[in-house]
């Protein structure tokens, strides 16, 4: 078969892609020519760099206190208010999606970062507004208070999924932690709760500790393949439990043509590819569906859809039994030195 001739088409979100290569969050896709690239390169969506909460509340916290001491430099001067330069971060990132919209032909999808519900949630409608084919809210919570339950945390974060979901008028997907002491049954309420994808998973950058100033110190550590597995895990028992109108994205660890298709094996709608978008540039979107579109033909495939979840398990408890099976497995398949 020629690799030219296979489909890569695939439905998320509702969204019709030419690809299930999709550019997640990251500078490349904030920025609007290296989003141009992506696109001339082949890729079937885009994801922007995500507004942060926090980043709103902080500029919103700012500008108060400029306001209020601008007001005490004149008791009676109750309509002074200091010069601000500039917009606010978030109309910064509604001009910069409807730039990109319009100079891209693949939709494009906001991306939130959120941790409560109120008001901020406003930033969902808002998106949509500006033009953004979908959502992805990013519910990135880091569970470190004694005081709280998991349940406590699981009815917060599913509150918040579902004001965002009532508010955005586009679909949403929710991209989580692997980390819910029972995924099956949280992903179930966060669909109930609208969600029309999820996104697996999201990635916790880890802290490190400079030993000469003590000082804790962040990078950004780029995926490897490794990495793959879990998400590839949880989507082949996922796919047989969720209805097909639920898309799953596959993300961390995307680097080659065959770690697309093993994500497509069990069942993922798309791929997310960060790590190595950054490493080698848009164009190696490219190079990644030429290497899948050889697999598939090599193996007479005449789609990405006849192969999307023909590897996924059947019931949830086949899956925990082939799971289990696998874990011993593993652990017995070490050979020592000298064995």
């Amino acid at each position: 078969m020629n690799p030219s001739a296979v489909d890569l088409t695939t439905s998320y979100l509702g969204l019709t892609l030419r690809s299930p290569l999709v550019a997640s969050p990251s500078p490349l896709t904030g920025d609007i020519e290296s989003a141009r690239r992506l696109a001339a390169a082949g890729v079937g969506a885009l994801v922007l760099p995500s507004l942060f909460e926090e980043e709103i509340v902080a500029e919103e916290l700012s500008l108060t206190a400029a306001l209020e001491a601008g007001a005490g430099v004149n008791p009676e001067a109750t309509n002074y208010f200091p010069p601000v330069e500039g917009a606010t971060l978030a109309d910064r990132y509604l001009a910069n999606l409807e730039r990109i919209k319009s100079a891209v032909d693949v939709p494009v999808i906001a991306s939130l970062n959120a941790t409560s519900v109120g008001a901020w949630s406003r930033y969902a409608e808002l998106v949509a507004r500006a033009g953004a084919d979908a959502v992805e809210l990013n519910v990135y919570r880091v569970a470190a208070n004694p005081h709280f339950a998991a349940a406590d945390i699981e009815t917060a974060n599913l509150e918040l999924i579902s004001d965002v979901c009532a508010k955005a008028k586009v679909p949403v997907a929710v991209k989580l932690s692997p980390y819910y002491s029972s995924m099956a049954h949280f992903v179930h309420q966060v669909i109930r709760a609208g969600a029309a994808g999820l996104v697996l998973f999201n990635r916790f950058y880890q802290p490190d500790i400079n030993l000469e100033t003590m000082d804790v110190e962040c990078r950004l550590q780029l995926s490897t393949g490794v990495e793959l597995g879990l998400p590839l895990r949880w989507i082949a028992m996922l796919r047989p439990q969720v209805p097909d109108s639920v898309s799953l994205a596959a993300t961390s660890g995307v680097h080659e043509g065959k770690d697309a298709a093993k994500a497509l094996a069990v069942g993922a709608n798309v791929v997310m590819m960060t790590s190595e978008l950054l490493r080698l540039g848009p164009e190696r979107v490219a190079g990644v569906e030429t290497e899948l579109r050889s697999w598939l033909a090599e193996h007479e495939y005449d789609s990405a859809a006849q192969l999307r979840g023909s590897v996924s398990r059947v019931t949830a408890e086949a899956g925990e039994a082939f799971e289990r099976a696998n874990y011993m497995a593993t652990l017995r398949s070490w050979v020592g030195v000298g064995a």
